[in-house]
């Protein structure tokens, strides 16, 4: 009893000095930060249905805006612990690829390796299906997303699979790239997966063992967790939600551990304040090097063109890819920033250097646009922009794209009513089904009804119902995975083939799945 006196003055002082000095901090913060950001923040939540959401500024190396919002889990029968606080770990999805980033320019600065680095050096039985981009890949490839891959393209192979990482990596090699290699750019998970799994080769450790070595552990982000089922294990995590049917549905916590160093980290704002505050300082904490400057320097230089936009009324002109960060310009200042995405989970992540200003926004919501407007609208306040409403804007749009869904489905819906019959019995479609990436799929007759099982996804469900002309809807188990349209090609009264698509979220390419004779 007696050692909890000290221990809780202690920690009254430290929250008193604390507070103190946010509130010094806070008169010199622009208006809509000290003022009006709180009921911004409440009022997008409220909009967008988002359960929870954790949010930190840092400002000329100091935290001036750091707290939780809105609940972990929703129902929960103890409020207070069911709020979301600075230590509320979220997943953050694609956010994880700067850590992947930064590893190997650690490493580079250690003499271990070389972003420009042959692929094949350390992996000398990788191959991609263009043979130029197997001979020349380098490490540096990977980490800006020009290996010639289309956006996503893969991801529903990958995606929620039992693949692991290194049949991840031989999947790749199947694929016919939709892009040209090292001229065009697209967002690819597997290529950082392939990033990853060079650091066993290098190093000795796996990669997940790495980034905890070399980055959570000098810059003690003793919170931060590196794969999926960590999270499924933690106490204080908010649980993943998507919108769909008119509702909050609650999500499984989707390990992707196959994707990991793609995507599959989770933390909390505090601790990615100690990542924001390392990226605007070159590595530099309190004054010390922890991790080294070169290093910090090297993914932020851009290596990727994505576009241009000579619109002087958005203030921002150019926009580039660096080693997995995005990079552009706003009223004269070099911003970098990267999103993340997992189910049920939404995250941003934003630094100017210039302005020595970093911002996080976690959330436990997949199916909104706040957490880039509300970054973006922090962002704008501390440049001197006016306030925008960038949110206001978002949801407009957003609302409209629901109603073109909603209409589309109405329709669908309506001439599944009619029970029009394909042009052949159900029976005809059931079998066996080949796709040259994917694998197998099979289809088969359920009271009545058609099914879609998944090689690799064993428990996904594809559910089919008759549209029209041997058009049906597939309404999959997995929400993730959406509601989309499957459509089968007849050829001499048999079936030849299907087209599969899934939620644009997973992949926009559709597959041709081709039934075994």
């Amino acid at each position: 009893m007696k050692t909890k006196i000290p221990l809780v003055a202690l920690a009254a002082f430290a929250i008193s000095f604390w507070t103190s000095s946010l509130i010094a901090q806070q008169k010199k913060l622009p208006d809509f930060i000290a003022n009006k950001l709180d009921a911004y923040i409440q009022k997008g939540m409220k909009d967008w249905r988002i359960p929870g959401m954790a949010v930190a500024i840092v400002k000329d190396d100091k935290i001036v805006f750091m707290k939780g919002y809105g609940v972990k889990k929703l129902g929960a029968k103890n409020a207070n612990k069911n709020k979301v606080d600075e230590n509320t770990l979220f997943m953050i999805g694609s956010n994880t690829k700067a850590f992947t980033a930064s590893l190997i320019t650690i490493l580079q600065a250690e003499k271990k390796l070389r972003l420009r680095d042959k692929v094949t050096k350390w992996m000398p039985g990788f191959r991609l299906k263009d043979p130029l981009a197997t001979k020349e890949l380098m490490i540096e490839d990977l980490l800006c997303h020009r290996i010639g891959f289309a956006t996503f393209q893969g991801d529903f192979v990958y995606w929620g699979s039992d693949l692991t990482r290194a049949e991840v990596i031989q999947k790749m090699q199947l694929i016919t790239p939709a892009r040209t290699f090292r001229r065009d750019w697209g967002y690819c998970n597997a290529a950082f997966v392939l990033a990853g799994e060079l650091i066993p080769k290098v190093i000795n450790k796996s990669w997940e063992a790495a980034v905890k070595e070399k980055i959570l552990t000098p810059l003690n982000m003793n919170n931060t967790l590196m794969l999926g089922q960590d999270l499924q294990k933690a106490n204080n995590k908010a649980l993943p939600y998507t919108w769909a049917n008119d509702q909050l549905q609650l999500l499984s916590i989707n390990p992707i551990n196959n994707l990991a160093p793609a995507g599959s980290m989770s933390s909390s704002v505090k601790d990615m304040t100690k990542w924001l505050r390392a990226l605007i300082n070159t590595g530099k904490i309190d004054g010390k090097q922890v991790l080294p400057r070169w290093a910090i320097r090297a993914i932020c230089r851009p290596k990727s063109i994505l576009g241009m936009d000579l619109r002087n009324k958005v203030n921002t002109h150019f926009y580039l890819y660096g080693l997995g960060l995005g990079i552009n310009d706003r009223a004269g200042k070099l911003t970098f920033s990267h999103t993340g995405g997992v189910d049920g989970y939404v995250s941003s992540v934003m630094f100017v250097p210039e302005e020595k200003l970093g911002i996080v926004v976690l959330t436990n919501q997949d199916q909104h646009n706040f957490y880039n407007n509300l970054t973006d609208e922090i962002r704008d306040a501390f440049l001197g922009l006016p306030f925008q409403n960038h949110s206001n804007k978002s949801l407009k749009r957003f609302q409209r794209q629901q109603a073109k869904t909603k209409a589309k489905e109405k329709q669908w819906s309506e001439k599944i009513a009619q029970n029009n019959a394909p042009s052949l019995p159900l029976k005809a479609f059931t079998g066996a089904y080949q796709h040259e990436v994917y694998g197998a799929i099979s289809l088969k007759l359920k009271k009545g009804k058609l099914q879609i099982r998944f090689s690799h996804h064993p428990k996904l469900i594809g559910h089919l119902e008759h549209i029209a002309n041997n058009e049906f809807r597939c309404t999959f188990s997995d929400l993730a995975f959406g509601v989309e349209k499957t459509v089968f090609k007849i050829e001499e009264g048999k079936v030849n083939h299907l087209i599969l698509r899934v939620s644009d979220f997973i992949e926009v390419i559709p597959y041709k799945f081709v039934k075994n004779k």
